[in-house]
Formats: structure tokens, sequence, C-alpha cells
């Protein structure tokens, strides 16, 4: 841990910054030390760990230093924690340390630094934002929520999602079968589960053509437009390959299960992408769970929106996801809001589901800029996916009745 001595070094008042030049990072963390002492810590760790060379006159701190531009003692400290009080510290990280790259923006924010500073027991990454300048060099979504609005026909209301079930163990032929079901019913879009990619038993291609064309019968049979979204999620070199092998074989979006292979491939996907992309937040509870402990999902959503996904699942309102209603609305919030030239993306807040939950999530939501979607909710109704997804337009209706 650094000395009492060093403190100001890693303090400033935002007037005397030039905040263009940084990142703000917001953390909560517990202490049993004096706090201002781990906060200064915590910057050093994560900026100028060594600050000057020994027999040299020289400081890097003033321009590589981060900066601690807030902290105010809060709530949340565990009740073993008998000596320790937890804070809620801002830092201003100067973004010349990383640049616009996304693994060495986390190497910062979220790595070695900030996990294993001295004198802080328990860290939680719980937000960040950029400078207009320096947001100003990341992609952000290709088509975000306006394009697919457009792509759709879907106006005025929800997106209704279906994710086909089975997840796994259908041929091909089966799958195309039920989401052309599922289309004809009522479905904007149906997708890949994501644990459904390339499978022996299901290969890619062959299960992109034939719901493509099963697609394409549902629009011509409903005067609607739909979308199928192909799971390409796989070892990073071979993403590119399969994006071009889903979208030949007619796929009009694509996902990739983007915290499983980095947010970085999700950026570089992006990039060469042709078709919306979605990410899905699988993995996200793994570093977002604990309460005291790790990185908010809130942080994982507004990675994947400036990393360039059109459409961002997360967990949502359901029991099983275990996200209090504050949480899914604040990621759903950083999906849509005005930042900068990022364009909205669509977020689609899932978790078991079904036509009767509509006007529930609804309700909390606010507004109909979202997607909801069912698995079972849809493609386990009795009456078969037609009936499923019909369950949803009449939900739908009665809403706005």
């Amino acid at each position: 841990m650094i000395s009492e001595s060093d403190i100001p070094g890693f303090f400033a008042e935002r007037r005397d910054l030039k905040l263009e030049d940084y990142v703000l990072l917001k953390y909560v963390f517990e202490t049993g030390v004096d706090p201002r002492l781990a906060a200064a810590s915590l910057c050093c760790e994560q900026s100028t760990a060594q600050w000057a060379r020994p027999g040299r006159d020289e400081d890097f701190r003033a321009l590589h230093g981060a900066k601690v531009v807030s902290l105010t003692e809060c709530g949340g400290v565990r009740p073993d924690a008998a000596t320790a009080k937890s804070y809620e510290v801002t830092i201003a990280h100067p973004h010349r340390n990383f640049g616009p790259r996304i693994p060495n923006f986390l190497s910062a924010a979220a790595g070695e630094g900030p996990f294993y500073c001295p004198g802080i027991h328990f860290i939680k990454w719980t937000d960040f934002e950029f400078p207009e300048s320096f947001l100003k060099q990341f992609e952000g979504p290709q088509f975000g929520l306006p394009g697919l609005r457009r792509m759709s026909g879907a106006s005025g209301r929800p997106f209704f999602v279906g994710v086909v079930k089975p997840n796994i163990g259908l041929k091909p032929s089966g799958f195309a079968e039920i989401a052309y079901q599922g289309w004809k019913g009522g479905l904007d879009i149906a997708k890949d589960d994501e644990m459904l990619a390339d499978a022996d038993w299901s290969p890619l291609s062959e299960r992109v053509r034939r719901t493509s064309e099963a697609r394409v019968r549902a629009e011509k049979e409903t005067g609607e437009k739909k979308i199928y979204i192909a799971n390409i999620t796989d070892e990073v070199d071979s993403i590119w390959r399969l994006h071009d092998e889903a979208v030949e074989s007619g796929a009009n979006a694509v996902m990739i299960n983007a915290i499983m292979t980095g947010v970085s491939a999700l950026r570089a996907l992006r990039r060469i992408a042709r078709v919306p992309v979605m990410s899905h937040f699988t993995g996200t509870a793994v570093f977002s769970r604990v309460p005291n402990f790790g990185v908010s999902s809130l942080v994982a959503a507004k990675l994947q929106r400036i990393a360039g996904a059109d459409i961002i699942g997360l967990a949502g309102f359901g029991e099983r996801m275990g996200c209090a209603d504050g949480e899914v609305l604040a990621n759903i919030e950083a999906c849509l809001k005005p930042w900068g030239p990022i364009l909205p993306a669509l977020p689609i807040p899932g978790g078991s589901d079904t036509p009767e939950t509509l006007p529930k999530v609804f309700s909390k939501i606010g507004h109909a800029d979202f997607g909801f979607i069912c698995g079972r909710g849809v493609f386990g109704h009795p009456q078969g996916p037609a009936a499923g997804a019909a369950a949803l337009r009449e939900a739908w209706s009665k809403i706005k009745k």
C-alpha cells in the first residue's frame, strides 16, 4: 500500500481536471483502513503503480495517474465485517493509459489493480462514463433500435421474440417448422437459444437455410417482416466465418454470447457484420450477482452497447433471474438513453416470461421500446407455437385498449 504522504497525488477536484481526458469509474469498496488511503491505493494500483524511478526527478502521476474525485461512506457492509466500512468512490482515469481498446480498458478498470488492491477487502465496479471525444472512437450499434424498427415494421409496441424450444435436440427441419409456426402466430423474431450453435446434429448452414426459408414463407402469409437470429457463438477465430455462412444461408440477424467470447469479439464482429447483431447476457451473473464484489450488470450492458450490439439480451424481471426491478430497469435505460453518437440498442429483458406476464413487464418498463421474449411460454403452449405467439398479440391488444 502507498504511504499517507502519497495520498494527495491521487486526489483531485473535478474542476481542476480536463474531464475530456478522463473516463469516470464508479466503485463501491469495503475497507478497514483510512478510506482516503484505500481510495488512493486503488487509483495507484490501476494506473501508475510506480510513478518514478529511483534517483530520477520524475513523477508520471500528473499525466497518467488516476484521481479520486468523489468519496463517500455508504451502506451495504457485510454483517460480519465488524471493523470495516463501505464507501462509494468515483475515479477519473486518464484514457490515454489504454486508448479506445476494450481489453485494455477492462484491464485497468477490472483487472489486477482494483481487485488485488491492498487494504480493500471487497470491491464492485458499478458504472462508468466516457467523455464525448472518447465515446466517438467506439462504433456502437450499426442498426440499433431505429434500424430494427424499420427492418421489422413493428411500430408502437414491443418486439415479440421467441426462443425456439426444445432449445437442444431438434433437427434443422423440425426447428424450422416450429419457428415458422411461431412467426405465423405473431412473433416478430425467432432465435436460436444461446446454447445452440453449430452442432453436429444441427449444422448452422442447414438450420439457417431451412429456417430462413420458413421465415420467408411466414412473411408472405402474414404480410409482416420477420427476423431470424442465428447463434454463431464459437471460438473467436470461427465467428467471422460463421457470420458469413449464416448470412449467405439467409439469416437476417446473428447472435454471440459476448461475455463468453469476450466483448472485444463482439466489437470485431460488429465491424464486419452485414446484419444486426445480438449479444446474449449469459455469463453476466458470474461476476455481477454478489452484491459487494465483481462487476455490475449495468457495466456489462453498457460495454455491449459501445461494442456494437444492436440487440442486448438482459436478465429480466422473472423470479428465476434473481434481479431487483431497479437493476433491470437501469440496464434497459443503459441500452436506450441518449449517449453521444452511439445508437440505442434494443433491450430484451427475459426470464421465464409468458403472455400472462406481459402486462406486468410493460407496466414496470413504462414504454414499448423493448423485446418481450418467451421460450416455453410460446413453444410450450398446449395448442402449439402459433397459439402461443397469438396469445402474445392478444395480451398486447388488451393492454392497449
